[in-house]
């Protein structure tokens, strides 16, 4: 039996589904060329990105700006997040999700077809009644080309 009140058990509804849709807006975004004005709006002001791989960025502008140059190494991507796991408790809460992303990245020896696998580890934070990121912290299962595939190449996440 929930100790939860009707109201706040709503609320939790409510809210996973607008950190769904915040989610589903970041990924739009991305796949659009990684707009820094379209994204960095979905980032609390103290927010960090954290990529591993591709860099760890704290704060809104240093957000920003690292979205502002993807689209140079990364062409074309199709964010597909998946199993979504969110908890909510108050104006705070934590999420995971699964990455698949068929991409084309600028190489050295020119474009090439990638796929990425990873895992998103997040945390939001309400501010004047809207969801933001706090924190999003990617993990890299692994990145191939589409002709190699993954095989001697995927990590699992410690």
């Amino acid at each position: 039996m929930s100790t939860l009140t009707t109201e706040e058990r709503i609320d939790r509804l409510e809210s996973i589904e607008a950190i769904k849709h915040l989610k589903a807006e970041y990924c739009i975004y991305c796949d659009q060329g990684y707009p820094p004005d379209k994204l960095g709006p979905l980032f609390a002001e103290d927010a960090i990105w954290n990529g591993g791989r591709f860099g760890r960025h704290e704060g809104r502008a240093a957000i920003e700006s690292f979205f502002g140059g993807a689209s140079r190494d990364i062409v074309f991507a199709a964010h597909l997040a998946l199993n979504p796991m969110i908890e909510v408790t108050g104006e705070a809460a934590s999420g995971q999700w699964r990455l698949l992303m068929p991409s084309t990245f600028n190489t050295e020896s020119g474009p090439e077809c990638q796929w990425l696998l990873g895992d998103y580890h997040e945390r939001y934070v309400r501010q004047d009644g809207r969801w933001l990121f706090k924190n999003i912290d990617l993990y890299v299962n692994f990145v191939a080309t589409h002709a190699e595939g993954w095989l001697g190449r995927a990590s699992v996440r410690p």
